[in-house]
């Protein structure tokens, strides 16, 4: 139904795009470069539709201003123009779509209506069915929000430990948070939950995507939806589905409200951005928002064939990088998100795709430069994800500077010295000093390695070390989709076992794991739930699971995990030798006889060229040098942090490791042992006891384990020997 407007009808302002309510009226302004004519659809809450005419344009935007018209004001657009598939022009104003600047949306999908602009017996033509009533619409959102008197935390990078989790599935079945907030950003907000994120000692939360994103059509009709949200509708609006107070503009405040109790807490908050493409698909997906303002901008077309799309990303489209609307509708989203909503940062998917200037990627493009000189987004924490699924998209260590990035490489090598894989070794030592092989360039630091083992995409760490192969059934695609390649190892049976001897394989890779993660040079990211122990039955790729597969289950929480992932971070809190802010040389710095960093051979040599080539090396002890001597004088050594020799053990035996000769002079305390079944509280027993030889300068690592020793604060050389360290 539609109705006359029978208002006062403004010229307004072609700035800033969207919805703007400045307390007496709303402007709105929608760029659209090929449309003949623009129309404001006013929706009431019982559908009835007010059209009206955009009568200005400034270049390309169409703008009005309304007075009296403010927040919970639902609109969409109807916009006009050629219908040329064949030249990528799409218009059609039979559907409603939504602002690409809406702060906050309402609404799903019904894909049994009119939702697709063409006509499914012929793509040519047109549908000329209004979609109204099936798509979802924006809604004109009150700014005002209570800060009080909120900090950004701003953690330096040599400080932040991240946990990358989902707003949905860290509540869902969360006890002590209250059942009609759990699944929402105010069940997150929830002191519980504050508690516990505080209490683990993580500094950063990186939310899987906020948002609002849509469902894709074919998930719907297997009755599955997307979970993790890598379908984007809107880059300004939090997803209404997370809204405890639902989707009328409430899903803005509690977002905030979010923000500011986990910036109460110390805790800074990363996003998850899908910058990369747009939840509208293929040229046979829906019309809902892009495709219809104007196609031809906002997507990557293929030039013999506009009528198709290029994809970089493996979703059916690719967001036209190329054009300036494109980059404006990042840029003003990123501040938006920075300055608004109070994000400390971002994590951006399939990052190469929004650096291909036509089809190869650039460290030279618009993007970066961009980024690189915008006064607001370049102090925000960057992290590429450096790969896409076009040409030459892995770009893992070409990002510039300022960024940090996923370390791929940690993943896989990490992976495959922890399921004893033949000729990992070089490479996990690289990767555990920081991966200066792959940063180590133009002025990068170890802050641009972010390491993991696990993310949302995979295995989860017990399942990592529980499957051989991905169990994907619940999916309905005959467990085609997801990785194939996970480097995992089962230790003996597929999934759940009662071998006892099968269990302890597991829980000694998974504290391996673990601590290998939290003690590596760069910025460590947890994925959410291993330290409880969470189990995704063997699904490597539960994008569509939103129900317990997915949900962590705090019923069932392996309490030796987490409190090694607690002790873990602590440890690396309060020593900065784990978490240096420049790459080791390998050598000493002129102010001691040490190196700062050393690797042995477990019988205490240094480790030598032959050494790392043997393939089937499987164990390797390293020296972090925490202390300095001072050139001369007779003055003690000054020591900035204790020293640590790490003990690792990636074999199916003990081995007995001896302290390397130039260590010797000090005494060592064991305070890890992740072969033990307390494997973060070993200290309290100490050399002497059962577990440990009388003889200081022998130490045992058991089978698939790392041993961290200590050096005691009150140990100094009488006379300092040098040692030499290969560099890794």
């Amino acid at each position: 139904m539609t109705g006359s407007p029978a208002r006062d009808v403004w010229r307004g302002e072609p700035l800033p795009l969207g919805a703007t309510w400045d307390g007496t009226g709303t402007n709105f302004a929608l760029w659209s470069e090929g449309a003949h004519a623009v129309e404001l659809c006013l929706i009431e809450p019982d559908g009835t539709e007010t059209r009206i005419e955009v009568p200005e344009h400034t270049a390309s935007t169409h703008h009005l201003y309304l007075p009296g018209v403010g927040p919970g004001q639902r609109y969409g657009y109807r916009v006009h123009g050629p219908w040329d598939p064949a030249r990528g022009l799409r218009f059609n104003p039979a559907k409603l779509l939504v602002d690409p600047y809406a702060k906050a949306i309402s609404g799903e999908v019904d894909w049994t209506g009119a939702v697709y602009g063409h006509r499914k017996d012929d793509p040519r033509r047109p549908d000329e069915r209004d979609s109204a009533g099936s798509v979802p619409v924006s809604v004109v959102v009150d700014p005002a929000f209570d800060w009080g008197d909120d900090r950004k935390p701003a953690t330096p990078w040599s400080r932040t430990v991240i946990y990358e989790t989902h707003v949905k599935g860290l509540t869902m079945r969360h006890p002590e948070v209250p059942p009609e907030l759990r699944g929402t950003y105010a069940g997150m907000a929830t002191e519980p939950v504050l508690s516990y994120l505080v209490d683990l000692g993580i500094t950063a939360v990186e939310l899987m995507p906020v948002h609002h994103f849509v469902p894709e059509g074919f998930l719907i009709e297997r009755g599955l939806t997307n979970y993790w949200g890598y379908a984007t509708l809107g880059f300004f609006a939090p997803h209404a589905g997370y809204s405890a107070g639902g989707g009328g503009g409430n899903q803005v405040t509690e977002f905030k409200a979010l923000v500011k109790a986990l910036h109460s807490a110390g805790i800074e908050v990363l996003l998850d951005v899908v910058y990369n493409h747009t939840t509208e698909g293929t040229a046979a997906g829906p019309t809902l928002s892009f495709r219809g303002i104007d196609n031809a901008a906002y997507y990557r077309l293929d030039p013999e064939d506009p009528s198709r799309y290029v994809d970089f990303t493996g979703t059916g489209n690719s967001l036209n990088v190329s054009s300036s609307i494109s980059h404006q509708l990042v840029m003003d989203s990123l501040r938006y998100w920075l300055q608004d909503m109070r994000v400390d940062g971002f994590r951006f998917d399939l990052a190469p795709a929004l650096a291909r200037r036509y089809f190869s990627v650039d460290r030279g493009s618009a993007f970066f430069d961009l980024i690189n000189q915008d006064p607001v987004v370049n102090r925000a924490k960057l992290v590429a994800e450096p790969w896409d699924v076009g040409p030459g998209g892995y770009q893992i260590g070409n990002f510039p500077p300022l960024w940090s990035e996923w370390n791929g490489h940690y993943r896989d090598d990490v992976r495959d010295f922890w399921r004893a894989g033949d000729g990992a070794l070089p490479r996990f030592a690289s990767r555990f000093a920081g991966s200066s092989d792959l940063f180590g360039f133009e002025r990068r630091r170890p802050r641009a390695s972010i390491n993991f083992v696990t993310a949302h995409d995979g295995f989860t760490l017990a399942d990592l070390v529980s499957y051989d192969h991905k169990h994907n059934w619940a999916n309905g695609e005959s467990n085609n989709d997801g990785h194939s390649d996970n480097r995992s190892w089962n230790g003996g049976a597929e999934g759940p076992t009662r071998d006892p001897l099968i269990l302890d394989n597991r829980r000694r890779r998974a504290a391996a794991v673990m601590t290998t993660l939290l003690l590596s040079q760069g910025v460590p990211m947890i994925s959410g739930g291993d330290e409880l122990g969470r189990t995704q039955g063997g699904n490597n790729n539960a994008y569509c699971q939103d129900n317990r597969i997915s949900w962590y289950d705090w019923s069932d929480v392996d309490p030796a995990m987490l409190a090694l992932t607690r002790d873990l971070i602590r440890l690396r809190a309060r020593h900065p030798v784990f978490r240096q802010r420049r790459f080791f040389t390998g050598a000493a710095d002129g102010r001691s006889a040490l190196a700062d960093i050393g690797w042995f051979r477990p019988d205490g040599e240094t480790m030598t060229h032959e050494d790392w080539s043997w393939h089937p090396a499987k164990a390797v002890a390293v020296f972090l040098n925490g202390g300095t001597l001072a050139p001369e004088g007779p003055r003690r050594q000054q020591l900035v942090d204790a020293s640590y020799l790490v003990l690792f053990n990636g074999g199916p035996d003990p081995i007995s490791f001896t302290v390397p000769p130039a260590l010797r002079w000090a005494r060592w305390t064991p305070i890890v042992d992740t072969a033990a079944p307390d494997p973060g509280r070993v200290a309290e027993s100490g050399p002497g006891t059962s577990r440990w030889p009388a003889r200081r300068d022998d130490w045992k690592a058991g089978a698939w384990s790392v041993v961290v020793l200590e050096q005691d604060s009150g140990s100094a050389p009488a006379r300092p020997e040098s040692g030499s360290a290969a560099r890794r």
